[in-house]
């Protein structure tokens, strides 16, 4: 099978995870609202797709050496489309929340194993339009993941069963990949100590590349989680927070791919510094138009257009600047950052909102985006220290 059917099956089943994952959070946090749960055991349910990546993380690098990219990505969808099956089996919070955790695990597993796989086979020059692609379409997947919670009013199963069949044709199609395995390093033991030995080697080379990736999980969820509840505080209605947010999406759709090209063209470094300045102005400028849901929607819309593409472009950053043995570790990292991002997001978030009710909640975004600027811009002198040392 040729590069170009190999990159397009590992694509769609990334768009597949993406509905999957973009399905789950709005249809188990309805059915939990439906049924009476507290919204702070429904937020915490939530979590657990980020712990289950964290579990899971530094256990799958030694796997992908030893067995190659397609028994990874076989398991990874196996467990997913398992536990999707599952959820109708048992109305229980415990169970959903274990079912939670492995989908957590197997869509991490997926990513890991076609995100490592295509930045190993993308050539330099289209490194950043490969990238792209593939968040373009986990995004597009998370966005019609929804689109199915409506069919839970039908039947509570419907939803499930649907997604989990999607995945499962999806699924198959890796069948049809001949198995790789990942380049070799000079740390060649597949043990936790050997996976712990190239995750500090990786972060010696690259670790201002984790940082977008852990500012994006950041601002996703604390966009998702902690802006409508400070929108209904300050006296915006559900309808147009259920307007602005999609808007921030929308923006990162429309340039995903625009801005993946042009990093092949100027470099990530600047390309990054670019969105992130813009990213910073844009939410301090929300910050003085909290009142007006158009400003806002704007504000939201060029934010997303600017800073929607941060984890796709510090995954083709990290490529760059380490040797080809470390992007499993590299992409693990990348992983495992975002879900650092998600997870402290919504928790700072809140205590924000709930101990500093005299400043803007987007003060905490735009000063969060204007570090990791500096980080970024700081990183030619400190890396030539390094080495001089």
């Amino acid at each position: 099978m040729n590069i170009t059917m190999r990159f397009w099956i590992l694509v769609l089943i990334v768009s597949i995870s993406g509905f999957s994952q973009g399905m789950l959070l709005p249809l188990i946090a309805i059915i939990f609202e439906s049924g009476g749960v507290s919204s702070t055991i429904n937020g915490l349910h939530a979590t657990g797709l980020y712990i289950g990546v964290l579990i899971a993380s530094p256990f799958m690098e030694g796997p992908l050496r030893r067995f190659g990219y397609k028994p990874i990505i076989l398991v990874g969808g196996i467990l997913v489309i398992a536990s999707l099956f599952a959820f109708p089996l048992w109305d229980s919070i415990l169970f959903w929340f274990v079912l939670r955790l492995l989908i957590g695990i197997g869509d991490h597993m997926l990513h890991f194993g076609t995100q490592t796989w295509i930045t190993s086979f993308s050539p330099e020059h289209r490194r950043g339009r490969n990238i792209s692609i593939y968040g373009l379409s986990f995004g597009l997947g998370f966005a019609a993941g929804p689109l199915v919670t409506p069919l839970v009013e039908i039947n509570a199963a419907l939803p499930f069963i649907i997604s989990a069949s999607i995945s499962l044709l999806a699924w198959s199609t890796v069948f049809f990949l001949k198995n790789e395995l990942p380049e070799s390093t000079d740390i060649e033991t597949t043990s936790f100590f050997g996976t712990m030995k190239r995750f500090a080697k990786t972060w010696n080379y690259a670790w201002v590349a984790f940082l977008p990736p852990f500012g994006y999980g950041f601002l996703e969820a604390s966009l998702n989680g902690n802006f409508p509840v400070y929108a209904l505080r300050t006296g915006i209605d559900v309808q147009s927070v259920s307007i602005l947010l999609p808007a921030f999406a929308v923006g990162s759709i429309i340039t995903q791919l625009p801005l993946g090209v042009l990093s092949d063209k100027l470099g990530r470094k600047n390309i990054l510094l670019i969105v992130l300045l813009l990213g910073f102005f844009s939410f301090t400028t929300a910050s003085f138009l909290e009142h007006s849901v158009t400003g806002l929607f704007i504000c939201f819309l060029i934010a997303g257009m600017v800073v929607g593409s941060t984890f796709s472009l510090g995954i083709s950053y990290m490529t760059d600047l380490v040797p080809k043995g470390l992007l499993p570790a590299g992409n693990l990292m990348c992983g495992i950052f975002f879900s650092f991002g998600s997870i402290s997001g919504p928790l700072i978030g809140g205590i924000f909102i709930e101990y500093v009710p005299g400043a803007s909640f987007f003060h905490i975004i735009s000063t969060m985006l204007l570090c990791i600027f500096f980080a970024i811009l700081s990183f030619r002198r400190q890396t030539l220290v390094a080495i001089n040392q």
